[in-house]
């Protein structure tokens, strides 16, 4: 299984791509993951916020590989705990489907961008380089769990 995340925006903070880094490199080498960060639409000053999301969704869809399940990171998007991701994740490892997940830039996403499914970190709004750390580490924590792997420590059943 593949875990494609498609960013907008190339030029992130040392920290974040350190963060990106670190969790990546504790995914196992049957659950490859994979970041491709993708330039934002030009912006100025008098510029058009709703052109700027189509241009970078489609740089989203065209950079999403055929047949790969979708997810888009949306603010008004399912709410999961770590323990339904993981069970979720389990799905796709189970299911051997790639999956590709989505980040938009500073103004969102295009909302013609049609994902199957979009998720919600929190109702937090948060800056698109923290969303990049907290999804890698959530995606790690998931497949964690799913291994039997102590890493997580949630709440006692």
């Amino acid at each position: 299984m593949r875990l494609r995340i498609l960013a907008i925006g190339t030029k992130m903070p040392a920290w974040v791509d350190s963060g990106v880094a670190e969790y990546a490199a504790r995914m196992p080498p049957q659950c490859r993951v994979e970041w491709l960060a993708l330039p934002m639409a030009k912006r100025g000053k008098s510029g058009d916020p709703l052109r700027w999301r189509k241009e970078e969704g489609e740089r989203l869809h065209n950079a999403t590989p055929a047949g790969s399940e979708t997810v888009a990171l949306e603010v008004g998007g399912k709410m999961l705990s770590s323990e339904a991701l993981a069970q979720r994740f389990d799905g796709w490892f189970l299911g051997g489907r790639d999956v590709t997940f989505w980040i938009g830039g500073p103004d969102g996403l295009d909302p013609d961008l049609r994902a199957d499914w979009q998720w919600s970190l929190s109702t937090l709004t948060m800056a698109h380089p923290v969303v990049r750390v907290v999804l890698a580490e959530q995606l790690y924590r998931a497949w964690s769990i799913q291994a039997g792997l102590p890493y997580h420590r949630g709440a006692e059943e």
